[in-house]
């Protein structure tokens, strides 16, 4: 893969309604110190000053390309990037999202140490925390940071499978375009957002041969604001999130992705949409009740409850919805495990802020 380093890539920025963000973003990717760009603005029907900005950037910057089309979702204008995209790699950038300016400069020079073939270059990210207050407003690297060792050979999931316990993160990576086309990989296309990024990241990383991961973050990613979840108004937003995580299992079976170290990271992303739907919605919610009876019950059960990686109180959740009986017991892996991860919080967040995040635990808030 020596000859990344030159290489173009194509980066797609499918774009619906984000002129508060859309500016930023496009300069971003436009003052990459890496230049062989080509700049996909893909217009999914916005009705705001979306498209006059991209327009704009386009009269600017001739590596701006715009394609204008109706409304149909994230997934729709992802694959519609992909299929006019002429790079050897890949990029998806969110557009209200913004990227460092050396992200593909390095990732591109990382991807061109390794001999063998590289499908997907991986990083971690920043969560911008309340970026709607400037005063508040504070990157942190994200919690994938700093838990897997930089790759020293491109290798398949089973040998990092981390990858698939925390965030998609889809756009905190390059993918090679003829592993995409070899697979014929393509967004589900979904109304609107439509958590469509679930079902690409399995179909990525699970058919991917040679991945490699550095260990630095470039993707600036604005976080959910506090409360801005809350109280879905219909009841396929609620389910949504158990809909995709059954999605993703469906798709990891069909593919024979089910080692077991696999298995158990996709079981902890299942464990922390759960979570996330009893905050949103409520623990009382028969809707959240159903969807958490689907998940946990297509989870082994000697998978979860062995795991150092899921929490008693997670694996006593499981139990009660389930039906089934459980026992408190001090595990030494776990133990190790919880310090592991305490040290990996107090990097991230710092002392003070992870005393707060412990407290939520604790009292069940976020």
């Amino acid at each position: 893969m020596q000859t990344d380093a030159q290489a173009l890539v194509s980066v797609i920025v499918p774009t619906y309604n984000t002129e508060a963000f859309l500016d930023q973003c496009l300069l971003s990717i436009r003052n990459q110190t890496y230049r062989n760009l080509e700049i996909i603005c893909v217009n999914d029907g916005s009705t705001d000053g979306s498209l006059a900005i991209m327009q704009r950037h386009a009269a600017e910057d001739p590596r701006v390309r715009i394609i204008d089309k109706q409304n149909a979702g994230y997934g729709a204008g992802c694959n519609r990037g992909i299929a006019e995209a002429r790079g050897a790699w890949i990029s998806i950038i969110e557009p209200d999202d913004w990227i460092d300016s050396t992200m593909y400069e390095e990732m591109l020079a990382f991807a061109a140490t390794f001999s063998d073939t590289v499908d997907i270059i991986k990083t971690p990210w920043w969560d911008v925390k309340f970026w709607n207050d400037p005063e508040r407003m504070k990157a942190y690297p994200c919690l994938l940071t700093g838990r897997i060792h930089r790759s020293t050979v491109p290798q398949p999931i089973q040998g990092i499978p981390q990858l698939l316990a925390y965030h998609p993160g889809i756009w905190s990576a390059l993918y090679r375009k003829d592993f995409l086309v070899e697979h014929d990989v393509r967004f589900p296309e979904y109304p609107g957002a439509g958590w469509a990024d679930n079902p690409f990241l399995i179909d990525t990383m699970c058919q991917a041969r040679g991945i490699v991961y550095l260990d630095r973050p470039f993707y600036r990613y604005r976080a959910d604001l506090p409360g801005s979840t809350l109280n879905h108004a219909t009841p396929d937003a609620v389910m949504r999130p158990f809909d995709r995580w059954l999605t993703m299992l469906d798709r990891m079976e069909e593919l024979g992705c089910t080692e077991h170290d696999v298995l158990e990271a996709i079981y902890a992303r299942g464990f922390t949409y759960v979570d996330g739907a009893i905050y949103d919605d409520g623990a009382d919610n028969p809707l959240v009740i159903d969807g958490a009876k689907r998940v946990f019950s297509r989870m082994d059960e000697q998978i979860v409850m062995g795991s150092a990686r899921i929490s008693g109180r997670r694996k006593k959740l499981f139990c009660e919805m389930l039906g089934k009986p459980y026992t408190s017991s001090i595990d030494p892996i776990r133990m190790r495990y919880v310090l592991e991860d305490a040290r990996c919080y107090l990097r991230v967040y710092g002392v003070s802020e992870f005393a707060e995040r412990v407290a939520q635990r604790i009292t069940g808030r976020r």
